[in-house]
Parts: structure tokens; sequence; C-alpha cells
């Protein structure tokens, strides 16, 4: 698992790295890593899921990193592009300022349409899309599912969403409602 510090750690070597190349590198930061660091959700995430340019240079000096970190191979990845709206919004982490390296988080909307679109865990589970789901719904205040699913469609179209992401909305939203 990767911590905020891990992270933090391999975000300002990377940044070293593509300033020794000569390069600015952006990271769209989404799912776990998101949760970690834009959110304060929870403390470590498997792996970096990412949109990131310029793509070639980055994954280069990302190997780099990764062999220095002893991080897993795929420690930052973007292959959650599947996941990725042409309506996405991203902002600056505020806490993160590094010189050759502009990281950003999805708006806490987006990242709950992602997280609502996968899907993937269920009520109960104390990691994973339902409690980032839970935690995103409360952070929003959100009322009840209506309102969630307006979110989401904002970012998809309803057909995309999984009859089981409608049902993990409704016993999040009933769950939540209970505490």
């Amino acid at each position: 698992m990767l911590t905020r510090e891990t992270i933090l750690t391999a975000f300002a070597r990377l940044s070293e790295e593509l300033g020794r190349r000569g390069q600015i590198g952006e990271l769209n930061v989404v799912g776990g890593t998101a949760m970690v660091l834009a959110f304060n959700a929870r403390a470590a995430t498997k792996d970096v899921d990412a949109i990131f340019e310029p793509a070639a240079d980055v994954r280069a000096a990302a190997d780099i990193v990764g062999q220095e970190l002893d991080l897993p191979k795929d420690w930052l990845n973007d292959a959650v592009k599947g996941f990725m709206s042409p309506a996405g919004d991203f902002l600056p982490i505020p806490s993160i300022d590094l010189p050759y390296l502009r990281v950003q988080a999805p708006t806490p909307e987006y990242m709950l349409a992602m997280k609502v679109l996968a899907g993937r865990t269920s009520v109960g589970n104390d990691r994973g899309d339902a409690a980032d789901i839970a935690f995103l719904i409360r952070l929003l205040r959100l009322p009840n599912a209506t309102a969630v699913m307006d979110i989401v469609s904002r970012y998809y179209d309803p057909s995309r969403v999984l009859p089981r992401s409608l049902y993990l909305v409704d016993e999040l939203v009933e769950w939540i409602d209970s505490e």
C-alpha cells in the first residue's frame, strides 16, 4: 500500500526527474490517490491512478522513481482512462507545490460520479468504492439517492451506470441516514 507520505515522496522525486529532463508534467490523480491526497478520506491506496502529460516523459520518469523507491512497477498508471468523463473537472491540490509537476484531483462531485460508476464494493467493507462513496455523500451533504444520481448524470450518461451501482447508492444513503 502507498501511504500519503510515500506518494508525496514519489511525486517530489518525479518532479525532480521531470525537471532534469527539461519537462513540466501534469498528473490528474483519481481514485484512491485522490481520496488520500485531496480528501484525506483514507490513509493509503494500492497505486496511483492518474491521467498524465506528457505521457512518455512521465512514464519514463515514473519508472526511474519506482526503481529508486522500490515501488511496484505500475505504481503510477493510467488504467482509469475508461472511467474519465469529458465533462470532468479537476482542481490543484493546494498542499502539493512542486516545481516541475502539477498535481490535480477531481472536484468532490466528479470523484463521486466516478466512484458510483465503478461501484466495486458493498456496504460494510471499510475500503473501496462503497466507503469512498459514503465519505463523498457526507462531504457533499447529499440528502438522498436522487441527489447523488443527479450529480452522476452531470458527468456520465445514465445508461452507463450499472444496476449494482444504483443499489449501492440506495443502500449507502439508507445506511448514512441510520447513523
